[in-house]
């Protein structure tokens, strides 16, 4: 057996069906589900993407017309087969049962359409309007793993620190096991504003594989996060044998942007979006209200400094958060190189130097190293790369 390096995206969304209609209200039109394949084939050079709206009927048909006129092709391990990228058929669920302190988002995914077809008619009977994104399940956590796992499938709770629609960030106060079946999860994903250096000392997440995922909804964003996989082949099995570490296979390189990039990385002032501490006025305008911050968040839940082998966590951001690559110097570069995933991992300075500027490469390299200079984030807002000069355009 012979174990190659993949990359892998799994949380992204649709925009619009292929009639288009809407599916991720707040997703980009042009993210339909062929636009997401050829993105990750042609420009962004992923493996592997996650698609969170799978559930949706209409997303299913397209599917199944890309499998019948011979675009893609169904695997024997799981995951359809479109070109150079595997498609791994996912949904993300709202939960907020009894047990629940607010509404916590979960990932779903399933080896193959037919078991993402029967888990569609399990939840149209448990949800408002299956053609949506996201939507809230009616039903207990608990009986949503059971059924995930009826199906063979992958139960993944997402972005599990955010201030909003998290596991930890409004659904429990301590601990996981208050609204989930601990021994049904497969892994976490960490989400934008957290790294694995921030969250290790939290016991309960130490049996988990941690995930990091673009969350995207714009083609633009795919793999903003991403993780490097070992693998047989990119494949459901694969995959899943990957999280669960079997013979070998694991994530070898969780790739995220700095969490002081994340809209939520610190507490702020609800007003004003001034830094803020907790129970003190804001210096700013005197208000009270604050956006609890990631950082502080996960500084309550630690309750050890141990910490248990993990992979090495590199901060990335995308090409477009670099100053002075814009986007005719982007267009330059993969016309080049082919892909995101060749400028960021495997082009030479020397290669680079030859499509852009010697600053810029260095940039570039600087960016792969994981040593950008990051201001932090908070309230809503992205934090951003710091350079010591003004920003250019193109």
């Amino acid at each position: 057996m012979q174990l190659s390096s993949y990359f892998v995206d799994l949380h992204i969304h649709i925009g619009r069906d292929h009639a288009n209609r809407p599916v991720k209200i707040t997703g980009a039109t042009s993210l339909t589900l062929s636009n997401v394949l050829k993105e990750a084939d042609e420009k962004k050079g992923l493996d592997m993407v996650g698609v969170i709206d799978c559930h949706v009927p209409a997303v299913q048909a397209e599917i199944q017309e890309l499998i019948d006129t011979k675009q893609a092709l169904s695997l024997s391990d799981g995951g359809i087969r479109f070109k150079q990228v595997t498609l791994i058929l996912g949904s993300e669920i709202e939960i907020y049962d009894e047990n629940c302190k607010g509404p916590i988002h979960v990932l779903c995914f399933f080896p193959t359409l037919e078991s993402i077809s029967t888990f569609t008619a399990w939840l149209k009977e448990r949800m408002t309007n299956i053609n949506l994104s996201s939507q809230r399940y009616y039903g207990s956590a608990k009986d949503l793993q059971y059924k995930v796992k009826e199906l063979s499938g992958l139960f993944i709770p997402a972005h599990i620190f955010t201030p909003f629609k998290s596991l930890y960030g409004k659904g429990v106060e301590r601990s996981l096991r208050e609204v989930l079946d601990d021994s049904l999860i497969d892994a976490v994903e960490l989400g934008l504003s957290s790294d694995t250096y921030m969250v290790e000392g939290i016991d309960e997440l130490h049996p988990y594989t941690f995930l990091t995922n673009s969350d995207a909804h714009s083609l633009g964003k795919m793999a903003r996060e991403y993780q490097e996989v070992l693998m047989e082949t990119p494949s459901f099995k694969e995959l899943y044998y990957a999280i669960h570490q079997v013979e070998g296979r694991k994530v070898v390189r969780n790739f995220g942007m700095n969490p002081r990039l994340g809209k939520y990385y610190h507490t702020v002032c609800k007003n004003c979006l001034h830094p803020a501490p907790k129970n003190e006025s804001c210096s700013n305008c005197g208000s009270l209200k604050r956006i609890n911050g990631v950082k502080e968040r996960i500084d309550t839940l630690k309750t050890n400094e141990n910490t248990r082998e993990r992979p090495v966590y590199i901060h990335q951001v995308p090409l477009d958060f670099i100053p002075s690559l814009g986007p005719k110097t982007y267009t330059k570069l993969l016309t080049a190189f082919g892909t995101e995933m060749n400028i960021i991992h495997r082009v030479s300075k020397e290669e680079l130097e030859v499509i852009v500027p010697a600053k810029l490469a260095d940039m570039i390299i600087t960016n792969r190293n994981g040593e950008l200079q990051i201001a932090a984030g908070g309230g809503g807002k992205y934090g951003k790369v710091i350079t010591g000069e003004s920003d250019s355009s193109e």
